[in-house]
């Protein structure tokens, strides 16, 4: 049956090393195929339509081509290469038109509505009324009530869209890859750090290079963004990073973007939807663009006259400093390190020896032991698609197997730039066993070099702990139903589990436990975590201006009718205006790389990291009141939270959990945006 395909074979672990690219087209029609025949089971079936026989059988349904997918998409992501990204354009059409030929069966959606419409006689628990409930929604939402015309329109649409934000993403990436800034005059490094130009000879050297190579990817762009006193470079390496797809050439994504929001634009008003983002909000707590455009004017109001302070300060101290003209966007990082290192005399040059990789994997895996009863057990005998990948055995207090966690840290030239989390098996319970999860962490973190471990930058120390909250998400998952599981929430919800663990990184109290010195074993200083207590503040109200501009330009892009956007480069700088600080770069376009909205899943929920803030203030602020290890709060957040996945309405789950509604004012209050 599996013609030796490894993806067609019962695996419990991913099969990494037995895969060649050549299996996964082959292993997905295939999966195909039998995800089709367990549909036309629930369709031919004769017997009345039940919750069981139709609702959880297609809740149950597909798990091949689930687990095949999974594995695919992320290798696309991690450890992508040409012939993958070709095999991404050709399947990507055919999953989404297999989405629609299950969205759009009459027959299946007859017998879905029929259990819908009855659901008061089948005795159903919250679990299952919600497992209905998006069911449900699942088809009536994306075109089950259209005519076939309608229903052919649809598919269309989606089969386009599929294959534009893959192109899109491929573009990015293709296009982070082709810059390097090659480097041989010794004079050019002023202000660089030791480490970061011994990074830089490693790169060139591979590159068969003298010399040194600074790229696009964050540990070698944000150093030199920050450190290097040579305005004229980091202007060249700025231009070049905000300017990938919009070069006018074969990689350029001006017409990808255009073609992405109109596509989606007539997806929505084809399915009776005003806008995207109306349709997208309808399963969001914020429910309609109008909530989200109030909720982004009021930060804007409040963290807009500090960030034109903070601004003013950093031109003014940049004048003053080195006489420019007037302070612009490749100066930011450089002049506010500078700024940041005479305030507080700080800088993360003094804090990175406190941060090997190692030690910062240990803090995090220590706090998840104190809080939620977690121990990770490092494991060599697990399937690894890179060498880089590390993989570890979570178990509880109790010894009972929690979930397997894969955590891949360096960035290659086959792995996209951020930092995310992703599941290569859900967990479920089926036929009463509790299958635990696989759960994956993908960062690119700063590289170890021949004298120097993998020392973190503070920044770098936080997104760790970021994604390690999504992963406690999927690990501590308890659910029945996997489209239920773990991070399967609205996604103005999902960043609650991930923004809430960063606190722990500026208390005194988790800092002590791994924030050692890679070579002499000291622990951080008190006087260095005061300096990061004081520090977290610096500049809060231009970073919140511009996770307020992406919001907006998000929202700019999805809550309208696009038709007469001609000119992204042009409707961009008119959607950043209320936001805007520094002098406009004609060469740079953000929408253009802004991967987030056009390539990921956060059109029209960009604003979730904000509205998330506001709910992990909130919520640590409670952590805070009994003891940031306080193993009641904790249990709290863990039954009410982390294990209860999609199970009920995101509100209440937090209300479960606080005792009441969140409120702004704890996140204004740790942003110093509102006096106490």
């Amino acid at each position: 049956m599996s013609d030796n395909n490894p993806l067609l074979e019962a695996f419990e672990n991913a099969p990494f090393s037995k895969i060649e690219t050549a299996h996964f087209k082959p292993a997905i029609l295939k999966a195909i195929e039998f995800a089709k025949a367990e549909i036309d089971d629930i369709v031919n079936k004769n017997e009345a339509p039940t919750f069981k026989n139709t609702i959880e059988a297609l809740e149950f349904s597909g798990k091949t081509l689930d687990r095949i997918t999974s594995i695919f998409f992320n290798l696309n992501s991690a450890e992508t290469n040409e012939e993958i990204q070709k095999i991404a354009q050709e399947i990507s059409p055919l999953l989404s038109e297999f989405k629609n030929d299950i969205i759009l069966n009459e027959e299946l959606f007859s017998k879905v509505k029929q259990v819908y419409s009855n659901k008061e006689s089948f005795n159903l628990n919250g679990e299952q009324l919600m497992l209905l409930d998006k069911k449900y929604k699942a088809f009536s939402r994306n075109g089950a009530n259209l005519d076939l015309e309608g229903k052919n329109k649809l598919r269309e649409i989606d089969k386009k869209l599929s294959s534009l934000s893959l192109k899109f993403g491929e573009n990015v990436l293709a296009e982070s890859n082709r810059f390097e800034l090659h480097l041989e005059n010794k004079e050019d490094l002023a202000g660089l750090p030791e480490d970061v130009i011994e990074a830089s000879n490693e790169v060139a050297t591979s590159r068969g290079k003298e010399g040194w190579v600074f790229t696009l990817e964050y540990p070698s762009y944000i150093p030199f963004m920050k450190y290097s006193s040579k305005r004229e470079l980091r202007k060249k390496m700025a231009l070049a990073f905000g300017a990938k797809g919009f070069h006018n050439d074969e990689l350029d994504n001006q017409e990808n973007v255009l073609q992405i929001v109109q596509l989606r634009f007539d997806r929505a008003k084809l399915l009776g939807y005003k806008s995207h983002a109306n349709f997208v909000l309808e399963e969001r707590m914020a429910k309609t663009p109008e909530t989200v455009e109030s909720f982004l004017n009021e930060l804007l109001e409040k963290a807009k006259p500090a960030a034109e302070n903070e601004f003013s300060e950093l031109e003014k101290f940049a004048i003053d400093l080195d006489n420019i003209d007037q302070l612009q966007k490749w100066d930011a990082g450089y002049y506010q390190e500078k700024l940041k290192q005479k305030l507080f005399d700080l800088d993360d040059e003094k804090l990175k020896p406190y941060f090997q990789l190692e030690n910062v994997i240990d803090g995090v895996f220590t706090i998840a032991n104190k809080l939620y009863d977690l121990n990770f057990t490092e494991v060599k005998n697990i399937d690894v698609y890179h060498p880089d990948v590390k993989t570890y055995q979570v178990s509880n207090g109790s010894g009972k197997e929690i979930a397997l966690f894969y955590a891949d840290f360096h960035p290659r030239p086959g792995k996209r730039d951020g930092a995310w989390m992703t599941v290569y098996r859900n967990q479920e319970i089926k036929d009463k066993i509790n299958v635990r999860p696989h759960i994956s962490i993908v960062c690119n973190f700063t590289k170890p070099t021949k004298s120097t471990p993998s020392l973190l930058t503070f920044n770098e120390v936080t997104t760790l702990f970021h994604e390690f909250g999504h992963a406690l998400h999927g690990m501590l998952a308890n659910t029945k139903y996997p489209s239920l599981s773990g991070t399967s929430v609205y996604w103005d919800f999902v960043e609650l589990p991930s923004q809430v663990l960063e606190n722990w990184c500026y208390e005194p109290e988790a800092l002590q436990l791994f924030a050692k010195h890679y070579k002499t074993g000291e622990i951080i200083p008190q006087e260095l975590i005061d300096k990061i207590k004081k520090a977290s503040n610096f500049h809060e109200g231009m970073a919140t201006l511009r996770q307020i501009s992406f919001g907006m330009l998000d929202m700019s892009y999805h809550a309208v009718d696009p038709t007469n956007i001609t000119n992204v480069k042009v409707y961009e700088d008119a959607s950043f205006e209320p936001t805007k600080l520094y002098p406009e770069v004609a060469e740079n376009c953000m929408s253009t790389s802004f991967s987030h909205i056009f390539q990921g899943g956060y059109s029209s929920g960009y604003y979730s990291y904000k509205w998330a803030e506001v709910l992990d203030a909130d919520a640590f602020e409670f952590f805070k009141e009994e003891g940031i290890f306080n193993r009641e709060v904790a249990k709290r957040f863990h039954e009410n939270v982390l294990s209860l996945g999609g199970t009920q309405d995101p509100m209440e789950l937090y209300k479960q959990f606080r005792g009441k509604e969140p409120r702004p004012d704890a996140l204004l209050k740790r942003a110093g945006l509102l006096k106490i």
